[in-house]
């Protein structure tokens, strides 16, 4: 009897029968020969139907069964370099195969699409080989992420997505009725991660992320998904090396176990090769001083004033593209003016207009995928900060208390998935590395 297999399986069956289960991606007929790209899944395989073996029903019903037609396929797996598929090298010579269901007129064909009748079409979308490999890399990245720390010592703690104030700002706040009270939906877990450090050391939670902001860009998404490791008796530096070893070990398991999607996304493999620790590290003031080195050298008016930036500015795209321009490999900047942070960072000793905060850039102009910081740890500080940010006191209590009964120094960061995502696939667009995008215009499906 046939084994039932995965695609992604098929070279340990070279020379079987073998049985797979799928849907019919593309075909062209060449007279009596037929070439059938399936998939199921797991991979897209090539499957060859010769006319003389099947009849010459089940060779018409193959042939009109149409894209997406849902399928049985029971064939010999044999050997062939220039078979294409995911993974490519091997075909499936058809001995018989029934049609589950035919399909016509399917949205979605080869020819090109506008993006917003993807996004509108976006459940079918997913079945597109490029967006199939976009989200089997998100997968793989995903338990990368969860693999490394909890065999690095951190206990995963969820933390709530229906929260009573601001962390990140009140102006990127979805507001929810709860009860008889006002509430919002999470753009952190940390604040509640600083409380579960003083009880585990160290931990992470991991979950859906919520910001309101009112941006179009490439690199936003109203929903995400974000991986925010805390740590107790941590400082800024050795926050990095953390960062550093973790960014690593997920952009190699990526590389390991994923290169045949990176491939059919076309991806610039040896980019990534180069991503071991450690991580150049620049001063925010240092980079201020390469931006203004290029502003000064650069005779493009537009551009010239697209580098435009001044100390105590936060960085645009423009600018962290060119930065890491000039980078092999994500960099550190730390010591970001205390003005463009949020307002539970440790002052930089001797500085207070500075922080102890630091991103990490991706390369190749993707620009932010971690942001972190050390944290206050001095009771007084983060009050005087709360009432600076206008922030109410009596909503920030127990996170004050944190630094009343055996407040340490402590630090931790958050990971964006879709932005890992997005430079890892080297893509253009955040909404691709996420199965159902909610940005400022969509919604739906």
């Amino acid at each position: 009897m046939a084994s039932v297999i995965s695609i992604q399986d098929i070279a340990q069956y070279e020379g079987q029968e073998v049985t797979i289960k799928g849907w019919i991606y593309q075909s062209t007929r060449k007279g009596r020969l037929m070439f059938l790209r399936v998939r199921d899944g797991s991979g897209i395989c090539q499957c060859v139907a010769f006319k003389p073996n099947l009849g010459e029903e089940l060779f018409d019903a193959l042939r009109y069964a149409g894209q997406e037609a849902s399928l049985i396929i029971h064939g010999t797996v044999k050997q062939n370099d220039r078979a294409p598929g995911i993974p490519g090298g091997y075909e499936i010579d058809i001995q018989s195969a029934e049609v589950l269901q035919s399909v016509s007129d399917y949205p979605i064909t080869p020819k090109e699409h506008g993006i917003e009748f993807l996004m509108d079409n976006r459940h079918l979308h997913l079945r597109s080989r490029k967006q199939w490999a976009v989200l089997r890399v998100r997968a793989t990245v995903k338990r990368a992420i969860i693999d490394w720390l909890d065999g690095n010592g951190f206990v995963n703690i969820d933390t709530p997505i229906i929260t009573p104030s601001a962390a990140e700002g009140t102006s990127t706040l979805f507001e929810v009725g709860y009860y008889d009270e006002t509430a919002y939906l999470a753009q952190t877990g940390q604040l509640y991660n600083e409380a579960n450090i003083f009880a585990f050391g160290k931990v992470y939670c991991f979950g859906p992320t919520f910001r309101a902001e009112k941006s179009k860009t490439r690199r936003h998404l109203s929903e995400f998904w974000m991986v925010e490791p805390e740590i107790a008796f941590c400082d800024l530096d050795q926050l990095m090396e953390i960062e550093e070893q973790f960014v690593s070990y997920i952009v190699q398991t990526t590389l390991k176990e994923r290169r045949a999607e990176l491939e059919a996304l076309e991806r610039d493999v040896s980019a990534l090769e180069k991503v071991q620790a450690p991580f150049p590290r620049i001063s925010y003031d240092e980079a201020i001083e390469r931006l203004h080195a290029l502003q000064s050298a650069e005779t493009d008016p537009e551009r010239k004033e697209m580098l435009q930036i001044e100390w105590g500015d936060d960085f645009g795209a423009p600018h962290e593209t060119e930065l890491t321009q000039q980078f092999d490999r994500p960099v550190f900047i730390y010591g970001y003016p205390t003005q463009v942070k949020a307002f539970y960072m440790e002052p930089w000793p001797g500085r207070p207009e500075v922080c102890k905060s630091v991103d990490l850039l991706a390369p190749e102009g993707y620009g932010e995928i971690i942001g972190g910081s050390e944290r206050m740890s001095d009771p007084d500080l983060l009050v005087a900060a709360i009432e600076k940010h206008e922030l109410p006191l009596s909503a920030y209590a127990w996170y004050i208390d944190l630094r009343k009964y055996g407040s340490a120094p402590h630090s931790g960061f958050g990971l964006g998935l879709e932005r890992m995502v997005t430079w890892l696939c080297g893509i253009p667009h955040i909404r691709q590395t996420i199965a159902f995008p909610r940005t400022l215009t969509r919604l739906t499906p």
